[in-house]
């Protein structure tokens, strides 16, 4: 089966470095959400900015999943830098998501009865990730980590009881939300998240700055994933 790849991001700024990359583009709405359809390297897509924070992701990725079929979700955009080893403008791309604000009974003991709080990104798509980091000769610092997900801007307050409890390289308010719609789905997916603050740059000021940048620097390193797709899928 040919891949179909839905490419979600939280805000229009995140999509935006994307949308100029589109061929044969169409754009429909749904759920008062504007989807753009077209190919890039002639991989079908579907590229969309959901709004910020959980419910509004989920929706989009649900979207995604019922009314235009995609085989899997790439989540691209920004994140909160939390461990110390990250600097401004690096990414991260998440081998596990985890909510910081959810009880870890609500998941385990409740629908999806989970193991655990973590969700797993899909080993391929990491595998795949990881060739095509080692392709970019280093311009983009890449870390492979978990992320955390909660419906609140972390600067400074709660930072320290996050790191705590689930010590993230990254932080941000849709990741694993969408994880949890593709866990329950079956659908791939992995996030890579480039980050616009840290604990020494915090703030939203800093968010806004930094976003532009950041963002097409998680759309760069999003496009160097499609070509080792679609050359895995040539290959088979």
């Amino acid at each position: 089966m040919r891949d179909k790849i839905g490419i979600l991001c939280a805000g229009d700024r995140e999509a935006a470095p994307f949308l100029a990359h589109i061929e044969n583009i169409t754009v429909t709405e749904k759920a008062m959400l504007k989807l753009y359809e077209g190919t890039i390297y002639n991989i079908p897509v579907v590229v969309l900015f959901s709004g910020v924070c959980k419910v509004n992701a989920a929706i989009a990725a649900q979207i995604l999943i019922d009314h235009y079929g995609v085989s899997m979700i790439l989540n691209a955009g920004t994140a909160g830098g939390m461990d110390p080893r990250l600097e401004l403008f690096d990414t991260v791309i998440a081998t596990q998501s985890v909510y910081h604000d959810v009880a870890a009974n609500i998941l385990t003991e409740f629908h999806p009865w989970m193991d655990s709080v973590f969700f797993p990104s899909d080993a391929e798509l990491l595998r795949l990730s990881r060739l095509a980091a080692a392709k970019l000769d280093d311009r983009y610092p890449i870390y492979w980590g978990r992320i955390a997900t909660g419906e609140a801007f972390i600067a400074d307050d709660g930072r320290q009881e996050i790191i705590g409890r689930f010590s993230p390289l990254a932080v941000d308010m849709e990741t694993a939300a969408i994880a949890h719609v593709c866990y329950v789905n079956r659908v791939p997916f992995l996030a890579i998240r480039c980050v616009t603050d840290t604990a020494n740059h915090s703030g939203s000021g800093h968010f806004h700055e930094n976003c532009p940048k950041a963002s097409a620097i998680a759309k760069e390193i999003t496009l160097a994933l499609l070509h080792e797709i679609k050359a895995r899928n040539e290959s088979i």
